[in-house]
């Protein structure tokens, strides 16, 4: 399979990686519903077995659960096999309120206790990528910063990045050390990222890989109105405002506008929207999530799937002219005829 250089750091990466995000199952303020252990570790190894090089998850996902998660999937594996672990810090849970939300923090002694954490539940000894999850409220960005910059001078994470920082983050944190990574949410709804983040990552050589590129379902292709109204409570989409009244209409009028094209490519609305994010100049790589080997081989598409510059325009069209979310809606012809750093091709 194709990689992708993932900005100055040593790692290759395949163009999708697994998100294991909705494997940390429910019973916390932003669990998916309870979901069946047994088919997350399925859906990892037939991600794997397909070509994946990474997955990606976050210490607050399930509360530890999904970080257990994935070193059941990798336990078999031996160390030169085993995929790229990237994880998060920065998120702090409450266990006696596993539904509260979870307390950003950011100061040293904090952030080495997830590691340790993390590193104990992963079953692994150095974490491949370490990004700091959402800015932190009891401490500047130059303090944690230079927390994950001295982890990784002593080898206990391989990279080093951050994840919802946006650019005045970014040129803080520049300062004091290369951000090898950022990880902003990006799909053809939630664009916002850019008009800034994703320039500035290709200006300073930094890797961006990509969250929810389907919009945590909705651009999927199966999603309806009666499902989203049928979402449980313990879904934290049920309460997201894109899942609900005009919102919601305004999306799946979108997903509705991209099905010509993606039956042109006998492929899903989904893949359709994983290929348009990856079209963008920055974006490196997107996480994928999938919850069963079914929906791992209904992605994989979307990782040699081209968009045309007029299939691309044609999906500009279709945004405006449903007034879904907000953000940029076209990768001008230039950038997208030009390949940005960190999406240089190398045959594994």
């Amino acid at each position: 399979m194709e990689l992708r250089n993932l900005g100055h750091s040593d790692l290759k990466i395949t163009p999708l990686g697994v998100g294991a995000w909705a494997m940390g199952g429910g019973g916390w303020a932003y669990g998916w519903g309870p979901q069946d252990d047994r088919q997350s570790i399925a859906a990892i190894r037939a991600a794997l077995e397909a070509g994946w090089n990474w997955i990606d998850t976050a210490a607050v996902y399930g509360l530890g659960h999904s970080e257990e998660i994935v070193a059941a999937a990798l336990r078999d594996f031996p160390p030169s096999m085993r995929p790229y672990v990237f994880t998060k810090c920065g998120l702090v849970w409450d266990l006696k309120n596993r539904n509260a939300q979870a307390a950003r923090i950011g100061n040293a002694a904090s952030i080495r206790r997830e590691v340790e954490a993390s590193l104990t539940r992963l079953g692994i000894e150095r974490i491949d990528l370490l990004q700091m999850h959402w800015p932190a409220e009891d401490a500047a960005i130059e303090d944690y910063w230079q927390t994950l910059l001295a982890l990784k001078q002593e080898g206990k994470v391989r990279a080093v990045g951050l994840s919802n920082h946006s650019v005045e983050h970014l040129e803080v944190a520049e300062q004091f050390g290369h951000v090898d990574t950022l990880q902003p949410p990006f799909s053809a709804i939630r664009r916002n990222a850019a008009a800034a983040e994703l320039p500035w990552c290709q200006q300073h050589e930094t890797g961006i890989i990509c969250y929810s590129p389907m919009q945590s379902g909705l651009l999927t292709g199966a999603f309806t109105p009666e499902r989203a109204a049928a979402l449980p409570s313990n879904d934290w989409r049920s309460r997201n405002p894109e899942f609900n009244g005009a919102n919601l209409r305004r999306n799946l009028a979108l997903v509705e506008a991209l099905r010509p094209l993606a039956n042109r490519h006998c492929v899903s609305v989904g893949v359709i929207a994983i290929a348009w994010a990856l079209a963008w100049p920055g974006i490196t790589a997107a996480i994928v999530g999938a919850r069963n080997p079914r929906q791992v081989d209904g992605w994989l598409a979307a990782a040699t799937l081209e968009l045309s510059n007029e299939e691309l325009k044609e999906i500009a069209a279709a945004i405006e002219a449903t007034g879904a979310g907000s953000g940029p809606v076209f990768p001008t012809a230039q950038n997208v005829a030009t390949a940005p750093f960190g999406t240089g091709w190398a045959r594994a």
